[in-house]
């Protein structure tokens, strides 16, 4: 199929291609948002090279592909007047919860798969990127269940599994990230394959950064499950990696992707700052028909968490006399 308004140039046998001829920082013709629609679609994250845009722009973009979110259910400090957009920035992220790393989760995730309706899709724009390292990787999650034998397919076809943040995290109880994550937890129980409310394909929908446990097995069968399912999304073959410019912009859908942050920065006294938006994603639903159920927090939209508002409503009193 030919396209009009862009071109597409395939990045990696399984997943991935580079969108050129389109310029965001201007206003896109409708037929240029169907195209850019298709195109992530199919092959499940694309890349746009030196768009330089701003955060305004890139909230714009993100708008004509659903609602954009708020920055982050455990974002307490928005940038103002942009409370849509999430910095990851390591000089940020470090100050903030006293922990040394480039990035908010720095395994193999799904962004926000602890929310009944983890978002639909994500973009992040590379502001301050270092000259070497720091390169991300995506993983098709539609094509690693594919790959699975028959057997395991229909197994997975019928587990559900619980999401939750700090699932895996081997983080200090006494820190602020931990702090945040217990004052305002998030679980929900997701089908271990999730249809795709717009293609129909399956997605293996478990990833190392978020899923704690399959349900109604054994701890040790959960496990061994989950091992199997985490190496299977992980495998080489499925994935593709980006190294980053200044005004580079990935753009993933969130309902058939896992993604992977560097992990050779840590080390190294580099600064790296990237902006992300989400757009609202609906509640997944399983072959089965099974429907994902929330355990603890709320849907994650465009609205501020009400935790964070009841924090906010608090500490307005306090700043009124200060």
């Amino acid at each position: 199929m030919s396209n009009k308004y862009i071109e597409v140039k395939q990045v990696a046998g399984f997943i991935g291609a580079e969108i050129s001829g389109v310029d965001l920082s201007q206003p896109l013709h409708d037929d240029a948002v169907k195209e850019i629609r298709e195109a992530l679609l199919k092959w499940k994250v694309i890349f746009f090279r030196n768009q330089n845009i701003d955060h305004a722009a890139q909230i714009a973009f993100t708008a004509r592909f659903g609602e954009v979110t708020y920055a982050h259910p455990h974002e307490d400090e928005p940038i103002e007047g942009f409370s849509q957009i999430l910095p990851i920035d390591r000089s940020r992220y470090e100050r903030r919860n006293g922990l040394r790393r480039s990035s908010y989760e720095s395994r193999w995730h799904t962004d926000v798969t602890a929310a009944i309706n983890p978002p639909a899709a994500s973009i992040l724009r590379a502001v301050n990127v270092p000259s070497f390292g720091g390169d991300t990787q995506w993983t098709n999650l539609v094509a690693a269940y594919e790959g699975l034998s028959a057997p395991l397919r229909a197994l997975a076809d019928t587990l559900k599994a619980e999401h939750r943040f700090n699932a895996r995290l081997n983080i200090p109880s006494n820190s602020k990230l931990a702090q945040r994550i217990a004052a305002n937890p998030i679980v929900s129980i997701h089908p271990v394959v999730r249809v795709h409310p717009e293609t129909g394909e399956r997605a293996l929908y478990v990833n190392p950064g978020f899923t704690s446990h399959i349900l109604d097995v054994s701890r040790q069968e959960s496990d061994l499950l989950l091992e199997l399912f985490f190496n299977q999304i992980t495998k080489p073959a499925y994935t593709t990696r980006f190294r980053w410019n200044n005004g580079d912009i990935a753009f993933w859908d969130n309902r058939a992707t896992a993604h992977l942050a560097p992990q050779d920065l840590d080390h190294i006294e580099v600064e790296r700052v990237l902006y992300r938006t989400t757009i609202t994603g609906d509640v997944p639903v399983g072959v089965d028909g099974f429907r994902s159920q929330i355990v603890e927090g709320e849907v994650f939209n465009s609205e501020l968490p009400t935790v964070l508002k009841q924090t906010a409503e608090k500490l307005e009193p306090e700043l009124a006399l200060s």
